[in-house]
Formats: C-alpha cells, sequence, structure tokens
C-alpha cells in the first residue's frame, strides 16, 4: 500500500506564495512633533487636477450605481490624447493589476519571467504568484543592458518586464536599445514596457513604447495615473496592446475593476494638459537643483529621468551610512525610501516634493554630512 501523506489541518496556499517577500510601501511615518514631508512613494507634490476633483465629486450622488465595466470615457480620454485605437486600451485598478493579470494570465509553472536586478520589486511578486520562475538579470552601471536579457531568454521564457524609466534608479533605456531588444526576442515572448514615469522625461531618445507596440505583436505599455497626474488613492493603470492580448486579459479581469469615480477623475485628468504641464515644469526645475545640491554636499546621485533621484552614502563611512541619514531625516519630519530590497543598502530614494521639502532635505542632509 502506498504511504498516504500527513492531512492537511487548515487551507494551505499554492506552492510558492509564502516565499513571497510581501511589497512594503513607503513610509508616511515620522516624528509626530514635526510637519511630515512624505517622500517615500514619488507622489505628485502639485496634487490632482482641478477638474478631476469636481469630477471625482460629482460621483457622489451615483454610488449605488455599478461602473462602466469597459471604462468607456477613461479609454477614449487616453486614446484621444495619445491618438491611439481605444480597442488596443485596457484600464485596471493601478498598473500593478495589469502587471498581475498579465503574469497570471501568460505564466505558468515552470515559465520564467525576466526582469533586471533592480527593477520594480512587484514583477518579482506577480511571476512567483503566477507559478512562475523570476529570473533576475543584472544591470550595467544601473541601467537594463539589452544584452544581459537577451542571454537569460530561454525556451521557458514567456515575459520580459522592463520598467522604463526604471524605479527606484531613474535610468531609461532609449528607444534605440529597446526596439534591440524587442527584435532579438523569440516572437512568443512578451516585452512589457513599464512606462510609469514616461510624462517626466525630457531625452530625445526616449520612447514611452507607442509605436513599437503599433508596430508588435508581443509588446504591451502599460502606464499609471498615480504619479503625475495625482491620483494614487484612485488606482488607475491602462495598458495599450496588441488586440489579441487585450482580449484574453479581458477575459480573466474583474467586470468592475474600475470604479466610477476613477473613470471620471481620470478622464478629467487626461485632459487638463495645463495641470500636467505644471507638474513637468516643477519636476524640470527641481530635479537638477537637488541633483547639485547633495552632489556638493558629498553625495553621489544616480542621473534619474523621473521625478525621483537615488541618492548613495559614501561607501566606507560607518557614520553617514544611509540607514543613519534616514533616521536623521525622518526625525526632522522627511520621510524618503530605503532601497536595501532593490538591493542597493547604501542609499536613498526621494521623490521630488514642494520647495519647502526639498530644500529641507537639502538642509537636513548638509547638516547630517557635518556630523562625527
Amino acid at each position: 500500500m502506498t504511504a498516504q501523506s500527513p492531512k492537511a489541518t487548515r487551507p494551505e496556499p499554492n506552492k510558492g506564495v509564502m516565499d513571497i517577500a510581501a511589497y512594503v510601501p513607503g513610509s508616511d511615518k515620522a516624528n509626530p512633533n514635526v510637519k511630515l514631508h512624505k517622500l517615500s512613494s514619488n507622489e505628485t507634490p502639485i496634487g490632482p487636477s482641478p477638474a478631476a476633483v469636481d469630477a471625482y465629486n460629482n460621483c457622489a450622488n451615483k454610488l449605488e450605481i455599478y461602473p462602466d465595466g469597459s471604462a468607456t470615457e477613461l479609454r477614449d480620454a487616453i486614446a484621444k490624447t495619445h491618438g491611439l485605437n481605444p480597442e488596443n486600451i485596457l484600464c485596471s485598478n493601478g498598473s500593478d493589476e495589469i502587471l498581475g493579470l498579465l503574469a497570471s494570465t501568460y505564466i505558468g509553472p515552470g515559465d520564467e519571467g525576466i526582469f533586471t536586478e533592480h527593477g520594480f520589486l512587484v514583477y518579482k511578486i506577480q511571476i512567483k504568484a503566477a507559478g512562475g520562475v523570476p529570473v533576475v538579470v543584472p544591470e550595467t552601471d544601473l541601467k537594463a543592458d539589452v544584452d544581459a536579457i537577451l542571454a537569460a531568454v530561454t525556451e521557458r521564457t514567456k515575459i520580459v518586464f522592463l520598467a522604463n524609466p526604471n524605479n527606484p534608479t531613474g535610468t531609461y533605456m532609449s528607444d534605440s536599445e529597446v526596439r534591440r531588444l524587442q527584435e532579438n526576442l523569440p516572437p512568443h515572448v512578451m516585452l512589457v514596457l513599464d512606462a510609469a514615469y514616461a510624462e517626466y522625461v525630457r531625452r530625445n531618445d526616449y520612447a514611452s513604447g507607442i509605436e513599437l507596440v503599433s508596430a508588435s505583436q508581443n509588446v504591451v505599455m502599460t502606464r499609471t495615473f498615480s504619479k503625475i497626474y495625482g491620483l494614487a488613492a484612485l488606482r488607475i493603470g491602462w495598458m495599450y496592446a496588441p488586440a489579441h492580448i487585450v482580449d484574453a486579459v479581458n477575459r480573466v479581469r474583474g467586470p468592475f475593476n474600475v470604479n466610477s469615480a476613477a473613470i471620471a477623475a481620470g478622464a478629467a485628468a487626461m485632459k487638463d494638459r495645463a495641470h500636467i504641464d505644471k507638474s513637468v515644469a516643477h519636476n524640470d526645475e527641481w530635479l537638477p537643483k537637488l541633483t547639485d545640491a547633495l552632489t556638493a554636499i558629498g553625495l553621489k546621485v544616480t542621473p534619474s529621468v523621473g521625478n525621483f533621484i537615488l541618492m548613495h552614502f559614501p561607501e566606507g563611512d560607518d557614520v553617514h551610512t544611509s540607514e543613519a541619514a534616514d533616521a536623521y531625516l525622518t526625525d526632522r519630519g522627511f520621510v524618503l525610501r530605503r532601497v536595501a530590497a532593490y538591493g542597493l543598502p547604501n542609499a536613498l530614494r526621494m521623490t521630488i516634493g514642494s520647495e519647502e521639502a526639498n530644500q529641507g532635505v537639502i538642509n537636513a542632509l548638509t547638516e547630517f554630512m557635518k556630523t562625527t
């Protein structure tokens, strides 16, 4: 008689689930006796468009009605702004949901998903949740490396996740390199271009991926309303993809995955070009100011094209560490992001905040670097 395995005494999660390290959002806790400046989650200091707030408020007297399951108003606003076919757009409860839907739709047990060593932690979570095998590819100077990615592709590879620009490094891959990557991937391997910070980029050799999606059958671009549009609380994301991918994902997503207030506010935000320009102008002013100021006090700053910077503290200095700096800043009300989980133990990521917050961090770190 074959030996029976012990009976489970409670429901057990699927294999590998308990090996997943849960995602930890940016902290919003500081010294309660000082003003809080949360600079840990790349939220915009400009806030949402007034038009988006009005649209959100106008939904208050219709809360008993289900939202439009196709998010037609939002898809149409996105399509008009970017010159796209709305049939190739799918909206979601944050772009994180799309990453999970793509993984669960296209990755099965034993399949591989690729991402780079300092890439968004959610990629690994979603690959493992789908039963897949995460494959981490080394970066070169904190930048994604096309040849390293291609060398990691096997017959089991199903998806390559590429954050462009990347969080938390702020680096990016040029359009020509992205195209070289796509051209050399097997046609059955999906390339997911996570362009959450695309609106902030001011580089002539950068492209968010729209044209590449239009010309390909295996490329998906994801975007978010949580950053420049200032609608993080509403959780709105979207993807632009070939029709066959939209069709497949539509079959597994929740039927009302974007709520009515999010649809209305997102559509209004997408149309408010003046507000977006204001946000871009603020970032364009403070990104170089912060970079120069922090470099001047002895920190290394990775060149960034997003709305955040990655600062590195001196190696071999047991006093001026990222951990000590984090505690020093938090005590003064400035909450930055520790990035040890991204393989960057002696660095902090800082969101470009308000003028008050930015200057406050500069002043605090200037004093911190003088401590002995």
